[in-house]
């Protein structure tokens, strides 16, 4: 079925439409939410010091290395030494952090990821290559997921599994995605995120004013 010729020709059509998607979606996102962004920059300034971007090495489409972009959440040079997984209460976490991570704003810079093609909007999780090569280690089928972009959100988080999930139930999840992969797939990743956005948004910020 994969060797078809005109399976070929619709999948590559289908890869392109999601390229330009991808492009659309993240500049009418990045102007509309420009100053969500001016907001944001300015609070972290104000917050602690340091830059208000921060860059950290992930493993992209085939094993790639690129530089990822978040509103910075941490203390600067934080994460100096040996990466280590982000917990609950980290002391590492500024204040204005917490309320960004909370509410995955901190993610927002990633868009200019998904322009430089980096990532797309929806596919896997990208991972720090410390943690890639841990978990690649320990599950055969992990550095399958490098055989497609990683995206902002993907079918794992639509289900509500984030970083501290079980990483073999993220990963089945990203496997799913990757074989039965379709552009009404990842428009239904797309609902089932802003969905769990919307609400994950109100409750924390219920929380942090309760």
């Amino acid at each position: 079925m994969t060797n078809n010729p005109a399976n070929k020709i619709l999948r590559s059509m289908q890869l392109l439409l999601k390229r330009l998607l991808d492009i659309v979606l993240s500049v009418v996102t990045m102007l509309a939410c420009l100053p969500i962004f001016i907001t944001i920059a300015i609070m972290i300034k104000l917050d602690s010091s340091g830059p208000v971007i921060y860059r950290q090495e992930r493993i992209g489409k085939h094993g790639k290395v690129f530089t990822i972009f978040k509103f910075r959440t941490m203390v600067a040079d934080a994460e100096k030494g040996t990466p280590v997984w982000s917990k609950d209460n980290d002391s590492r976490v500024t204040r204005f952090g917490r309320l960004l991570r909370a509410t995955n704003l901190d993610e927002l810079p990633q868009l200019v990821n998904v322009l430089k093609n980096d990532m797309s909007i929806i596919g896997p999780r990208p991972e720090r290559p410390h943690f890639t090569k841990e978990f690649s280690r320990r599950h055969s089928e992990y550095p399958r997921r490098h055989s497609v972009k990683p995206g902002i959100t993907g079918w794992a988080q639509s289900q509500g599994l984030y970083g501290n999930s079980s990483i073999e139930k993220r990963m089945e999840y990203d496997l799913y995605y990757i074989d039965n992969w379709s552009l009404s797939l990842d428009l239904d990743v797309l609902i089932k995120t802003t969905r769990l956005f919307a609400k994950h948004f109100a409750e924390n910020i219920r929380l942090q004013y309760k």
